[in-house]
């Protein structure tokens, strides 16, 4: 195994890592450790790439997800396809601007997803909340939204598609994390695709990166039960570290705004 590859591999466990113990947020680091770690120069290539990472992981969340119950599949089922037409038109827009000037704005976005995390994630909603057509008319204009800025900056979006989805539907938190599964990665393999027809995903480099996801996702859900007491402290810790390379970013980026 080259060198690239073990940092492609050490690169996906770690966004693993942070998704299964802290839940969310973990695979916005996806596109600049591709770009600043394992050497992607091309940033569309990175995005495609780890769009499909994003989604590979996303479903197989999904399935324990489902399991337990706490997937309210018509709420999400409407969100995610109505949020398809959003992250594909997104994606289009996406390739069509400059990969340099793109990082810059990932870097802004970046700074939105760490102060999200930094705020309390309530705990209200209805459990045993039902779809009806005013329900799935929000939804659907939520997930149009969601997917267009999911599909523009080729993340799973998360961060976004959870409260959307209570906002849309009225749904409880725990509900809303599993529901927000099928949108990461339905929203992601739309990217995927669309980046994939542009010749812009690295299948070799996409496979070892789910390959580290899975291995690094589990010690992630391993050490959440034991470390349940301090997840508010480990994701303010998280969302600190989210900060310092979305700084990173901006000032890597910032001479492209001006040439």
């Amino acid at each position: 195994m080259s060198t690239v590859d073990i940092l492609t591999v050490g690169s996906g466990s770690l966004v693993g890592f942070a998704l299964g113990l802290l839940g969310g947020g973990g695979s916005i680091l996806a596109v600049p450790l591709l770009v600043y770690v394992v050497g992607m120069r091309s940033p569309h290539m990175a995005i495609g790439t780890s769009a499909l990472a994003v989604s590979a992981n996303a479903f197989a969340n999904l399935i324990s997800h489902s399991r337990a119950g706490n997937v309210k599949w018509p709420c999400a089922a409407v969100f995610a396809i109505s949020g398809i037409a959003g992250a594909a038109a997104g994606a289009t827009l996406g390739k069509m601007v400059d990969g340099q000037r793109l990082l810059f704005l990932f870097g802004l976005v970046m700074i939105a997803v760490a102060a999200a995390m930094l705020r309390p994630r309530r705990a209200e909603g209805d459990p045993s909340v039902r779809i009806n057509p005013s329900i799935a008319i929000r939804l659907v204009v939520t997930g149009l939204l969601v997917g267009l800025v999911s599909g523009f900056f080729g993340i799973g979006g998360g961060f976004l598609i959870v409260p959307a989805i209570m906002l849309g539907s009225g749904m409880a938190t725990l509900n809303a994390v599993g529901s927000s599964l099928l949108s990461v990665g339905a929203f992601g393999l739309t990217t995927a695709v669309s980046y994939a027809s542009a010749g812009l995903v690295d299948w070799h480099v996409a496979a070892l990166f789910v390959a580290g996801g899975v291995a690094g996702g589990l010690l992630g859900v391993f050490l959440a039960g034991r470390l349940a007491a301090q997840k508010s402290t480990l994701t303010r810790i998280f969302a600190v570290a989210v900060l310092a390379v979305a700084a990173f970013i901006l000032w890597k980026s910032m001479p492209a705004l001006f040439a």
